[in-house]
């Protein structure tokens, strides 16, 4: 392939993607595209499908209809002809390899050190040496600021701090792609600051990025699209400063109205 069409290519593409649990649908065809590099930000009420929508794209939840491409991969299946195949779950994980995820909650394992919980999956899923695993953790903890507590474990750090190992152990792999849900909403109010600066890093070395959030302060000063949702759909998109400042549907109003 050319380096003209991979540089053009979307790191992320939805087409028509539909998700329902049981009788509730609860994304009812989103389309959308995340250019390399980007920052591309999920905003909208509790329900809207957002933390679904991120889900799907690293097959933790398995869509119903549509198709995801990551990279100009399908995600979680094959396709043959018209139809598609899912993939086992041996090359589902394979794929995951690629994508980060970082959820409300921190999930650290409670036993391990911060360095040894960041190190975990290269040397598991990777088969890193334990000591190229441990310098890498080691670097990515001094990069979001945690050099000095790599031996402190999960109970003895803070909420904030917890996050950004989390930050860090997703980054070990090595992602093309980062997934934010919603990082900071289980976090005190002054140790919001922290992740998000750590995000501000990655957003200014280039990491392709997609965060679900209620940081309206965030989506703008650092945030290249917008998207809200509600309702499974996608209501109004664009260039974030100008969807909050100058929302054109009457439900982005609406919502805007309560968090801004």
């Amino acid at each position: 392939m050319s380096s003209i069409s991979e540089t053009t290519r979307p790191m992320v593409k939805a087409e028509q993607i539909h998700k329902a649990f049981g009788h509730v649908e609860v994304l009812k065809g989103i389309d959308l595209e995340v250019a390399p590099r980007e920052v591309f930000c999920l905003v909208g009420p509790s329900g809207s499908g957002k933390s679904t929508f991120l889900r799907c794209i690293n097959h933790l939840e398995k869509i119903n209809a549509g198709r995801l491409y990551v990279d100009g991969q399908l995600v979680g299946y094959r396709q043959k002809g018209d139809r598609l195949y899912e993939l086992r779950e041996r090359e589902v994980a394979a794929q995951r390899r690629d994508i980060g995820m970082v959820f409300q909650r921190f999930n650290l394992f409670p036993h391990m050190t911060a360095v040894e919980n960041v190190m975990e999956a290269p040397v598991q899923v990777k088969g890193e040496s334990r000591a190229v695993a441990r310098a890498r953790a080691e670097k990515l903890l001094d990069r979001v600021g945690l050099g000095d507590k790599m031996r402190n474990y999960p109970a003895q750090l803070s909420g904030g701090q917890q996050q950004r190992v989390a930050i860090a152990r997703a980054l070990a792999m090595e992602p093309k792609l980062m997934l934010f849900d919603e990082p900071t909403s289980a976090l005190d109010p002054e140790l919001v600051g922290e992740v998000l600066d750590v995000m501000r890093d990655l957003a200014t070395e280039g990491m392709t990025m997609i965060v679900v959030t209620h940081e309206m302060g965030f989506a703008r000063e650092v945030g290249d699209s917008l998207v809200f949702m509600d309702g499974g759909v996608v209501v109004e998109s664009g260039h974030p400063r100008e969807v909050l400042t100058d929302p054109q549907h009457e439900r982005t109003k609406a919502f805007l109205s309560k968090v801004l």
